[in-house]
């Protein structure tokens, strides 16, 4: 079969679904000769033992879009049987995450082989009593069974690094989640290993970050003993209210974390441009000095903290 012919024949008997599973697509007609064929020719990626999506979506899909998916494919292969915890019960609840690794996550309660949940897998025998089990929809109709969202937010702060566990943390706190019932989580599980380090991630968490990129660069600007901002500080301009990410109102100083999606995910480029553009001068007009910054300059930090103090000595000259 051709691969044109190939993608014919799975845009007509292609389940109402992502992520199918060998039985799901039998019953739609695809047997394991067509799947097989399907794979080597680049139409399907196999996920997972009998578990397969679209290569056309796969490739469409971010990264992390794709490591949820995982989560699907292992749940399909496996029955519905885990617990997902740690990252992975993180993402089925939809908390974002940062360079946390494409493995899927479990908690069993017995230590059993490394390798035999496969290797796409990290198995942790920890206990999780029953109220510390949610059901979670990681697909339309496909509840899985995770941790609860305090919960895995501990599981995290115990096995991340700070800055990645933050991120996680604070997505949970912006869902409303609190600090006292991760805190209460995390003593739930009566696991000693690693309760300095959930303090620790509590001790920086702040809801009002609003990605991840605004938590490393807040912990960034922590680490370099820059002054505390004020976060998401609120400026009356000729062009409306402006929302400033991290604001030093005693000096007029901005920093802006301008991800990738902040404005372009809802308007065509040069109109968020121009916009971007009009909200600069708007704030300039009323004294305030904007300084930016962007992703990959959160590598080298100290590139942010040379150009904020560059704008700080600039600010204290102009008030001396």
């Amino acid at each position: 079969m051709s691969t044109p012919t190939l993608t014919n024949f799975f845009d007509e008997r292609w389940p109402d679904v992502t992520v199918a599973s060998t039985r799901e697509l039998a019953a739609r007609g695809v047997d394991h000769r067509v799947l097989t064929e399907a794979v080597k020719r680049r139409e399907l990626v196999r996920l997972r033992r009998g578990v397969y999506v679209r290569r056309t979506t796969w490739l469409a899909l971010k990264p992390w879009e794709q490591d949820r998916l995982k989560i699907e494919a292992h749940w399909l292969s496996t029955g519905g049987s885990a617990v997902y915890s740690h990252t992975s019960g993180a993402r089925a609840h939809g908390l974002s995450t940062w360079d946390v690794g494409p493995k899927v996550h479990v908690t069993v309660p017995y230590s059993g082989s490394k390798t035999s949940h496969g290797v796409d897998v990290v198995a942790h025998s920890l206990p999780v009593p029953e109220v510390d089990l949610a059901g979670v929809a990681i697909a339309p109709g496909r509840i899985a069974t995770a941790v609860g969202v305090e919960r895995a937010v501990a599981d995290c702060a115990r096995t991340l690094d700070i800055e990645r566990a933050a991120i996680i943390g604070d997505s949970a706190l912006r869902r409303g989640v609190t600090i006292e019932r991760i805190r209460a989580a995390a003593e739930g599980t009566r696991v000693v290993r690693g309760s300095r380090r959930v303090e620790d991630v509590l001790a920086v968490l702040d809801a009002r970050s609003e990605s991840a990129g605004e938590t490393r660069t807040r912990l960034a600007l922590a680490a370099a003993g820059i002054p505390a901002p004020t976060l998401q500080y609120e400026i009356s301009t000729s062009q409306g209210l402006f929302r400033a990410d991290f604001a030093w109102p005693d000096l007029l100083v901005i920093l802006e974390f301008d991800g990738g999606s902040k404005y372009f995910d809802y308007r065509p480029t040069s109109e968020a441009l121009l916009l971007e553009r009009q909200r600069e001068v708007a704030l300039m007009e009323v004294g305030w000095t904007v300084v930016r910054t962007r992703w990959p300059e959160l590598m080298a930090p100290e590139v942010i903290i040379a150009r904020l103090e560059a704008a700080f000595a600039r600010a204290r000259r102009l008030s001396a």
